[in-house]
C-alpha cells in the first residue's frame, strides 16, 4: 500500500493540491565529472525540478538515443559505478532532504550488486525508488518486494504498444507513478503525437490512479506543457544531457540546464 512517507507520493499530492503538473528531470550520474554532479542535482531543483531521476551509467543503454548513449560513455570513462552513484544521492541529501531522487538504470549492475544489497543501498541513501529499464513485470515481483518492504517506489514504463492486459499487470506492481514512453523508440527521437499521448494516457488511467508523467521526446517548455495536458507531469533527459555534453565546464553546464529547467517550469506553470 502506498503510504505519504515517501518523498514521491508526497511531492505528487502537493502538485495535485495545487492544481500544477511535476518536472521529471533526468541527468546521467559522472556526466560532466564525477565531482560537479550533485551541484547540477542542486541546479535542477533550484531552477524548478519537481523530481530527479539520476542516470546509472551502463554500456549498453537499450532505450537511450544517441545523446544519452554518450552520456553514459563519457560516466564510465570516469568509471562511475553503482555505488558511486549511491553515494551521490547520499551527499545530494546532505543539502536537501525534500527533493525525491529515483535511480533509472539496468538490472545488470543491480544484479552484480544483489536485490537485496540495492534496495538497502537505496533506502541508506536516501533515494525514493528506481526505475530499472530491462527488468519485465514477470521478473520484476522480488525487487518489488524488497523495494516496498522498505517504503521506496518501484516506477515501470509504459509505451504506446502496451496492451490493456499488460498495463493491467504492470501498474498492479507499480508505485510512485508511471513513466508513459511517448514514442516508438529512443531517447530523443521522433515527434511527438499528442493524440496518440491523449490516447494512451486515458487508457493507462482506467488502470491506476498512480500520477502519470509523460517522456520521450521533450525538448521544451511548449513540448513539456502539451504532454502533460491529460497528466501529471513531464520528464525530460536528453536536452538536458546534451547541454552538459556540450559545456565546456560544470559552470556552463549549470547555466544552460538551469535555464532550460526554468523555461519548461515557467511554461507548466502559465
Amino acid at each position: 500500500m502506498v503510504t505519504e512517507a515517501n518523498r514521491i507520493d508526497r511531492r505528487f499530492a502537493r502538485l495535485r493540491s495545487e492544481g500544477r503538473k511535476g518536472l521529471v528531470t533526468y541527468i546521467v550520474a559522472g556526466d560532466g565529472g564525477l565531482e560537479n554532479t550533485v551541484g547540477l542535482m542542486h541546479q535542477l531543483v533550484a531552477s524548478g525540478s519537481d523530481l530527479i531521476e539520476l542516470g546509472v551509467p551502463f554500456s549498453d543503454p537499450m532505450a537511450e538515443g544517441p545523446v544519452i548513449q554518450k552520456g553514459h560513455e563519457r560516466a564510465l570513462e570516469q568509471k562511475v559505478s553503482l555505488r558511486k552513484c549511491l553515494a551521490l544521492v547520499k551527499e545530494f541529501r546532505e543539502k536537501d532532504a525534500e527533493t525525491p531522487v529515483i535511480l533509472m538504470g539496468y538490472a545488470n549492475p543491480i544484479v552484480r550488486m544483489g536485490t537485496e544489497a540495492f534496495a538497502d543501498g537505496l533506502k541508506e541513501a536516501g533515494a525514493d525508488g528506481a526505475l530499472t529499464v530491462d527488468l519485465p513485470a514477470e521478473e520484476a515481483g522480488p525487487l518489488n518486494d524488497l523495494l516496498k518492504a522498505r517504503d521506496l517506489r518501484n516506477i515501470f514504463l509504459l509505451t504506446p504498444t502496451t496492451s490493456d492486459a499488460r498495463i493491467a499487470e504492470i501498474t498492479r506492481l507499480a508505485s510512485g507513478f508511471v513513466y508513459y514512453v511517448s514514442l516508438k523508440g529512443v531517447t530523443g527521437a521522433g515527434h511527438l503525437d499528442l493524440a496518440s499521448v491523449h490516447e494512451n494516457l486515458a487508457r493507462i488511467r482506467r488502470h491506476t490512479d498512480l500520477p502519470l508523467c509523460v517522456g520521450f521526446g521533450i525538448k521544451d517548455g511548449a513540448s513539456a506543457k502539451a504532454v502533460s495536458a491529460d497528466g501529471d507531469g513531464a520528464v525530460v533527459g536528453s536536452v538536458l544531457v546534451s547541454a552538459v555534453g556540450e559545456s565546456a565546464d560544470a559552470a556552463a553546464a549549470k547555466d544552460r540546464i538551469g535555464a532550460l529547467v526554468a523555461e519548461m517550469r515557467t511554461a507548466l506553470d502559465t
